[in-house]
């Protein structure tokens, strides 16, 4: 079963413009994505999909392969849907192009489901919601599971938030008795947004056009579940270290520091 990996970068970040180009440790952000997602053996394939020539030149200069795409997309999962239209694989991963810290376990992960089951369409990662991660913030997206660990819904807000702070014990999935903490604890799950697609899935999700959940959460995923799209959730032990705003990158160099990573010389292809 082949997997290719297609990592999405745009350069016309709200927040942050220019940010796949934005130096880390001296090196473009969207090549230390690059790197590390290579080094993931079950993917056969690696390529970035973008809007903007400057990153095209910049893939292109430390050996990579890039597309370019619409400007028109609203979504990377539609930048990405368009850059594997000719693919010849079975299942595409799309890696978000802001997290040079990824590991390349974590594509693994997500892709198992798929190849483990035929009936799966998309996986997707979660996390265990960390005591210390303020729930109310919406850059955090919060995700249901079902028992069998397909996705209810996903939110930038407290979902499953009817536990008490403090209450009787409640049963267990397997009718040991659990606190309400720990029952929510169980319950709500960070969402972290790698996801692995059937070729099919992906061109039927693209087809859908953006949908009213979709819209009104700002969270593109929803458009798969409210369009009967069942999206299988992967509980990972592995953590990530995005970028979402300028003052992020030092955190990130910080990290790789510690990983023992060397600052570089700076080279970028095109003006920031």
């Amino acid at each position: 079963m082949k997997a290719v990996g297609v990592i999405p970068a745009r350069y016309g970040s709200t927040r942050f413009p220019g940010k796949p180009l934005a130096p880390i440790l001296g090196r473009p952000m969207i090549w230390h994505v690059y790197q590390r997602v290579r080094q993931c053996a079950v993917l056969e394939r690696v390529l970035v999909a973008t809007d903007d020539e400057r990153i095209i030149r910049a893939v292109r200069e430390f050996g990579g392969e890039a597309r370019l795409t619409s400007r028109e997309h609203r979504c990377g999962t539609d930048r990405v849907a368009e850059a594997a239209r000719d693919l010849q694989a079975d299942i595409i991963v799309n890696i978000q192009g802001d997290e040079p810290l990824i590991e390349p376990g974590m594509i693994s992960e997500v892709i198992e489901p798929l190849r483990d089951d035929p009936s799966i369409p998309i996986a997707t990662l979660v996390r265990e919601f960390e005591d210390h991660l303020d729930p109310e913030d919406p850059s955090l997206v919060k995700a249901v599971l079902t028992r069998d660990q397909s996705v209810l819904y996903f939110s930038r807000w407290p979902i499953a938030s009817g536990w008490p702070s403090s209450a009787p014990s409640v049963a267990g999935d397997v009718g040991s008795p659990r606190t309400a903490r720990q029952s929510r604890s169980h319950c709500t799950y960070r969402h972290i947004g790698i996801y692995a697609y059937r070729q099919e899935a992906l061109a039927a999700f693209s087809s859908f056009g953006p949908s009213l959940l979709e819209l009104a959460e700002d969270l593109e995923q929803l458009r798969a579940l409210e369009n009967g799209l069942s999206i299988r959730a992967v509980v990972t032990d592995y953590a990530t270290q995005g970028v979402d705003r300028p003052e992020d990158v030092e955190a990130v160099e910080a990290r790789m520091r510690e990983l023992g990573a060397e600052p570089q010389a700076v080279s970028l292809s095109g003006d920031l």
